[in-house]
């Protein structure tokens, strides 16, 4: 089963979250900073968790960290500018389904593999899908929202006639 960590699945939870009260304050960088206790309650999770989390994209870069009495961290991008694909290179690594996805050279058998273009072009699909959606999309309702949802449908579609044309093959 390919799945996210529970990390990954956190933090992006976090990121939602603070994309989604960024919006309701009108983006008022005062009233957008929370504290990782703050966090923690309005998103059911242990503090423990949530500071480790916030620690690691400020550490990265998705989030600003303000220190002091009235410190806290903000998102240091605008959510719409930050993908899905994105958060979770920040919070697990490189997108990838096999290893011959995140470099050359890591794989013995690379040069023999039968397996290898097709898997490199669902990886492709993969990665350009996560990078359709963006964190302003997840903030405004996920699934109830179908914005995000026609884009991956037209992705799939447009992707679909590419691969038919043989336009994909150069992955």
């Amino acid at each position: 089963m390919i799945r996210l960590s529970k990390i990954t699945d956190y933090g992006i939870l976090i990121l939602a979250h603070m994309a989604s009260a960024r919006a309701r304050e009108q983006g008022n960088a005062s009233e957008s900073l929370h504290t990782a206790r703050e966090l923690a309650e309005q998103v059911n999770l242990p503090l423990p968790v949530v500071s480790k989390i916030l620690k690691s994209l400020a550490r990265e870069g998705t989030l600003e960290s303000q220190r002091g009495a009235k410190g806290g961290y903000s998102l240091r991008t605008d959510p719409g500018q930050i993908t899905v694909a994105q958060m979770i290179e920040v919070l697990e690594g490189p997108v990838a389904m096999t290893e011959c996805a995140v470099a050359a050279g890591i794989c013995l058998h690379e040069g023999s593999c039968s397996v290898r273009d097709p898997w490199q072009l669902i990886n492709r699909v993969i990665k350009d899908a996560l990078g359709e959606i963006t964190l302003a999309d997840l903030a405004e309702g996920g699934a109830m929202n179908p914005r995000p949802l026609d884009r991956l449908i037209a992705f799939s579609q447009n992707a679909s006639r590419d691969k038919e044309a043989g336009d994909l093959r150069d992955v």
